[in-house]
């Protein structure tokens, strides 16, 4: 019998990067992997579905069941580690790709990364928990089609392929400082609401994210700038969808944005705010405590260091 052990990044997503669509194009996105939290899983071959442990139980058991529906093929599923959902770190994404990659190795089913995504319905938006589950990493996305594509919806709701990756790069050793508040994350039908209400995106803000991407954040990571990456990353904060993902918490994230000299960005769709550093972490980590303990706001927090290598698979034959 093969018991198969997958250990998979998280990710911080900075950023979509056109929700106007004017040239024929939608989507696209920019992110990075990180070590820390992480989803660990082993699993075996097994008759029916069985998963034991985790905090995200009905979703590692959700996919499992799709996939044995698809190829009459049960799994036994043991969590040793996983992390919030819904909190803009990419878990639905990391747990749909590890099981589906276990599902596919046990059984010799000889699928890419890619090709699970689609059946497990992941990266119909952004391409970033794929690219970084394969390889890690810095990552750029090119989007989608209209073709392909002709709505803005998010990931959950699209049934688009993964785009491809434009270009990716490990990021430096970096510390990456993240704090999670127990806040009411945008996920569902209120998801779907913020993409149906607010776009398209003026396109002259996403001019301007594009220059910003282009000539100052890529550049950045390849010449391990750290002081242009977090320019970088604030400005971001400010345009086009990414302003409007961190509106939809009020004031509590922006006065977090707001009020420091070091820049911090929120991820994804919230409330995951994060803070890229190379000597003060420990600083950044207290800052973020008490900030929400000010607020009585319940929170978790991690210092990582990116993942440049992408989600590890290791089979034993038993």
């Amino acid at each position: 019998m093969t018991k198969i052990k997958i250990k998979t990044p998280s990710r911080i997503h900075i950023t979509l990067i056109d929700l106007n669509g004017s040239i024929g194009r939608v989507d696209g996105g920019i992110g990075f992997a990180l070590k820390n939290p992480y989803i660990e899983i082993v699993c075996e071959e097994f008759d029916g579905i069985e998963v034991e442990g985790g905090i995200n139980r009905d979703r590692f058991e959700r996919v499992a069941t799709n996939l044995r529906n698809l190829f009459s093929k049960g799994l036994k599923v043991n969590v040793l580690k996983d992390y919030e959902a819904h909190v803009g770190l990419g878990s639905g994404t990391q747990i749909s790709l590890a099981v589906a990659k276990a599902f596919n190795d046990i059984y010799n089913l000889g699928l890419s990364v890619r090709e699970l995504a689609e059946i497990t319905g992941r990266g119909g938006t952004s391409g970033i928990g794929v690219a970084v589950f394969e390889s890690g990493g810095f990552v750029l996305d090119g989007g989608h089609s209209l073709k392909e594509k002709p709505y803005f919806l998010p990931s959950s709701a699209s049934k688009a392929k993964p785009p491809k990756v434009l270009a990716r790069y490990e990021l430096p050793d970096w510390y990456i400082v993240v704090a999670i508040p127990r806040l009411k994350g945008m996920h569902g039908k209120r998801e779907i609401n913020v993409f149906e209400k607010y776009c398209p995106i003026p396109i002259e803000e996403v001019k301007t994210l594009c220059h910003i991407i282009l000539m100052k954040l890529l550049p950045s990571v390849v010449e391990k700038d750290l002081d242009s990456f977090c320019e970088s990353l604030k400005t971001i904060q400010y345009l086009g969808f990414k302003k409007i993902e961190i509106d939809q918490y009020g004031r509590i994230i922006w006065n977090l944005i707001e009020n420091t000299d070091f820049a911090i960005g929120m991820s994804s769709m919230g409330p995951a705010v994060y803070s890229v550093t190379d000597t003060n972490a420990k600083d950044i980590l207290k800052y973020f405590e008490e900030y929400f303990d000010e607020r009585n706001i319940n929170y978790n927090t991690y210092i990582s260091k990116p993942n440049n290598s992408g989600a590890e698979i290791r089979v034993r034959n038993i």
